[in-house]
């Protein structure tokens, strides 16, 4: 049963300033807001906030909310991954430009860049983490066996952060998510710390998965036909909020 005062908000956007993993045009981003009434977006480029300006004014302009935000990789116990962060105001904007710049500052030019816990912990004030998915930082760790590790940092970050940190479930029908997302369901009962329902955007119309998947193997310097490459589904695109409150609607809490 759909709760009817619930909203799917996408705040997980990847726009051409993800380099080689987001196809969302901002300008393209902004007619579709306008033309669908979306109420508000988040911005999660990866590893940078270069189109935070452009993101904030154009949407803004088409009486959409922009909502800004970044990925950042944490790197602990030899295991590197995205985790995200958003901004809830001008003071979180700069602690966001802080820890995007540490990520790069602290990391070799042959690194990814990534920040560590202690970078989070310091500079957490108006800054809303979210846990990502199966591929990111914690579903790294839980598919590591790394247990231990994961609930020692979730609870440094929920000591800090409070009620600012949320468990990511994401439905996109691919390999490994389910078994995480049960793992997630779970600990979010145990360690009490609510749920959040994102979908990993990275292209605004359907029919833009094989450009897109081509792109993925540009960045990544990969053929298409190479079996052992990282692929995604199909379903990494801007879907309809009616759409995504069914998707959600055995966990409601979630939206």
């Amino acid at each position: 049963m759909l709760v009817n005062n619930k909203n799917f908000n996408h705040i997980k956007l990847h726009t051409q300033y993800s380099i080689c993993e987001g196809a969302i045009k901002i300008d393209e981003l902004a007619d579709y807001c306008k033309s669908n009434k979306i109420k508000s977006v988040g911005l999660a480029d990866s590893y940078n906030l270069c189109g935070a300006l452009e993101f904030s004014e154009k949407i803004s302009k088409v009486g959409t909310h922009p909502i800004i935000g970044t990925q950042i990789n944490l790197n602990i116990s030899d295991v590197i991954g995205k985790v995200s962060l958003y901004a809830t105001s001008e003071a979180g904007y700069r602690n966001l430009t802080k820890l995007s710049s540490l990520s790069y500052l602290k990391s070799n030019e042959n690194e990814e860049p990534a920040c560590e816990i202690n970078d989070l912990v310091s500079n957490n004030h108006d800054l809303i983490l979210l846990t990502g998915n199966q591929r990111d930082f914690f579903g790294k760790l839980f598919y590591e066996n790394k247990i231990k590790i994961f609930n020692e940092i979730i609870n440094v970050l929920k000591k800090n952060f409070e009620n600012r940190i949320y468990f990511e479930v994401q439905r996109h029908n691919e390999i490994d998510e389910k078994n995480y997302e049960n793992f997630i369901l779970n600990n979010s009962k145990s360690l009490k710390i609510p749920l959040i329902a994102t979908q990993e955007v990275f292209y605004i119309n359907e029919d833009m998965y094989e450009a897109h998947d081509a792109l993925k193997c540009i960045g990544e310097k990969n053929f298409i036909d190479d079996k052992n490459r990282i692929k995604y589904s199909n379903q990494h695109f801007l879907k309809k909020n009616e759409d995504l409150l069914e998707l959600y609607s055995d966990i409601p809490e979630a939206l």
